[in-house]
């Protein structure tokens, strides 16, 4: 069987134990004798866990584990006697005789490929039937062991909140394992590249042309300054001259002036902004808002202005990114406790008074908070800027020029045709690491603001 039946029939038979194991504890609980521990159902939990979770951690590891063993088997065959030596040629054969296995009617680029490929089928059936065979045992070994273990004063409801626990713990692991993950990769590629490029050229040089390396000096032409420039340019001025306003006007609109029905209307019109696929918002920037703000310009008398400008990418991530500063404004405006509210107008303050005076400052900490969320999430952007933004860089106040980000290029160096082990390649890395640092203490910091302001008020 192939993984995705495996892993139904796991299911499968967890479920048919989950019913025998419910009705022999309902049995033991109508007979009377003895008052059962936990319900029926819990001692059916029971069961099919120990049956589904040995089954599904055994087919995990066997999927990794048997495209090796078949590999293997199919270069004990005689006809893997004329396959090169070790190498991408090599591999490739190996890869089209997997792919033509099981197939007919399709035509292979190397004819060695199509010779191993009966070897192939043959084995990959044969350690597909071991591996159901095998899942079959553990499944029947773990319900036999549980349900051995169904008696009234079985712990059954102890055991299976001890398996939920160690499940979230499992998924909180792997959380915090990926994102680990992560860093050390980025690492691990950057401290290759700064062998090479000096930190102190990749961080402070004004000069980024990844184009034309000098082998002799190549940190002079990889500064990162100015992607840094655009990627705060476009992302934490222009979006946040725009999402700023519009977002905190709002969630003020929401929560002091619209009618509960309105508000019921208004707030999940406004948040489908945030479900919009972000390569949309890319495709408006590049093929309206871009051309039209040339053609103001040009208006204007600057026949100069660009089409991929700082303004069309900023204006539209601005736009994307409302509703991460419209809904921590809402929440943290309306967790203000209302008898502030009251007594500013008890006092006789009017109600935009009372927003100015009381209600925003209030709510200030956790208004930055989503604010600081929201610029980490607009420096982080890459379709948008990818597709509206230039690969100019520049370090320019001029909104109407080009410029470029950080997730811009590190796109346009993992795309081109250089070496994994150069410069151009590496910087990539580089750029991302930085990139992530700053998102990390940017969420950092909001999250302590948004703990401070939840100690206040709750």
């Amino acid at each position: 069987m192939t993984l995705f039946p495996l892993i139904l029939l796991a299911f499968g038979l967890a479920l048919i134990g989950w019913l025998v194991a419910r009705a022999r504890a309902a049995r033991l609980q109508s007979s009377g004798r003895e008052r059962l521990h936990s319900l029926p159902g819990q001692h059916g939990w029971y069961v099919a866990m120990w049956i589904a979770a040995p089954t599904l951690i055994f087919i995990a590891f066997w999927s990794w584990l048997s495209p090796a063993l078949v590999v293997d088997a199919v270069l004990a065959t005689p006809e893997a006697a004329q396959l090169p030596a070790a190498g991408f040629e090599r591999q490739a054969i190996l890869g089209e005789a997997r792919a033509l296995a099981g197939t007919e009617g399709l035509g292979a680029f190397n004819p060695l490929a199509e010779t191993l490929a009966p070897a192939f089928e043959v084995y990959i059936a044969r350690y597909a039937w071991i591996g159901t065979g095998i899942a079959v045992l553990l499944a029947f070994a773990g319900g036999a062991y549980a349900f051995t273990r169904i008696a009234p004063a079985f712990r059954a409801r102890t055991q299976v909140e001890r398996g939920v626990m160690l499940m979230l713990l499992v998924a909180s692991l792997i959380a915090i394992l990926t994102t680990l993950g992560i860093f050390l990769s980025l690492l691990f590629e950057s401290a290759r590249f700064f062998s090479i490029v000096s930190i102190t050229d990749f961080l402070f040089g004004t000069v980024w042309s990844p184009q034309v390396i000098s082998e002799r000096d190549p940190g002079a032409t990889l500064g990162a300054v100015p992607l840094f420039w655009g990627t705060f340019f476009i992302g934490a001025v222009i979006a946040m001259a725009v999402a700023i306003p519009l977002g905190l006007m709002s969630a003020i609109y929401l929560t002091q002036y619209a009618a509960p029905a309105v508000r019921r209307w208004m707030k999940p019109l406004l948040e489908i902004l945030a479900g919009v696929p972000t390569v949309v918002y890319g495709y408006f920037a590049a093929l309206t808002v871009g051309p039209a703000l040339r053609d103001f310009a040009a208006l204007l008398g600057f026949p100069y202005a660009s089409s991929e400008s700082a303004l069309a990418a900023g204006l539209v991530m601005g736009v994307m990114i409302i509703p991460f500063v419209s809904s921590m404004a809402d929440d943290s405006i309306a967790a203000v406790p209302t008898s502030m509210r009251d007594g500013s107008l008890a006092m006789g303050a009017t109600t935009s008074e009372t927003i100015g005076r009381v209600l925003l400052p209030a709510a200030l900490p956790g208004v930055v908070a989503g604010i600081l969320l929201a610029v980490s999430r607009a420096i982080g952007e890459t379709m948008i800027v990818v597709m509206a933004a230039s690969g100019a860089a520049n370090i320019t106040l001029n909104p109407m020029e080009s410029a470029t980000t950080v997730t811009k290029q590190i796109v346009d160096l993992l795309t081109g045709e250089a070496e994994f082990d150069s410069p151009k390649t590496l910087a990539a890395f580089a750029l991302g690491l930085t990139l992530f640092v700053i998102t990390f203490l940017l969420n950092i910091v909001a999250l302590r603001v948004v703990k401070r302001y939840r100690e206040a008020y709750e």
